[in-house]
């Protein structure tokens, strides 16, 4: 399989407000920078959106080291609650998932890439990170 390395932030101005997400995709010398945004948002869909949308554009299944800011996002992968949420029928063990939506579109793609998610600290002098949050607050931006 071919290795992906992926950015993604999200950004939003209230919460809920105008927001804007944004991607970079990286496969050899090959770079690929998406983004785009909603009215009426929440930061975490924004956060979500960037991951689905940048592996939403892999052609094949491919090896991928996704990195995020969101702990939201990182967190639901590595310490397993979106397995539990998938296997309580889309719900948390207290009540309603936010966003079952895109969790759901996300698992999909994970099924289909092997991913691996790297969660770093934002606004800390990633090349990368910032250039994403540059990105995602330009698109959140567009609707204030």
């Amino acid at each position: 399989m071919k290795s992906v390395t992926i950015y993604t932030d999200g950004a939003c101005s209230g919460n809920p407000g105008p927001g804007g997400w944004a991607a970079i995709l990286r496969y050899g010398a090959h770079e690929k920078a998406i983004s785009g945004g909603e009215r009426e948002t929440t930061n975490n869909r924004m956060e979500l959106l960037g991951a689905i949308s940048a592996l939403q554009l892999l052609k094949e299944p491919c090896t991928v080291d996704l990195y995020t800011d969101s702990q939201y996002l990182a967190n639901a992968i590595n310490q397993g609650w979106l397995k539990g949420w998938k296997a309580r029928g889309w719900r948390r063990k207290d009540g309603p998932l936010k966003n079952p939506d895109l969790w759901q579109t996300l698992d999909g793609l994970l099924s289909t890439h092997d991913v691996t998610f790297h969660w770093v600290k934002g606004h800390a002098e990633n090349e990368y990170n910032t250039r994403c949050d540059a990105m995602a607050v330009a698109e959140r931006e567009k609707f204030a």
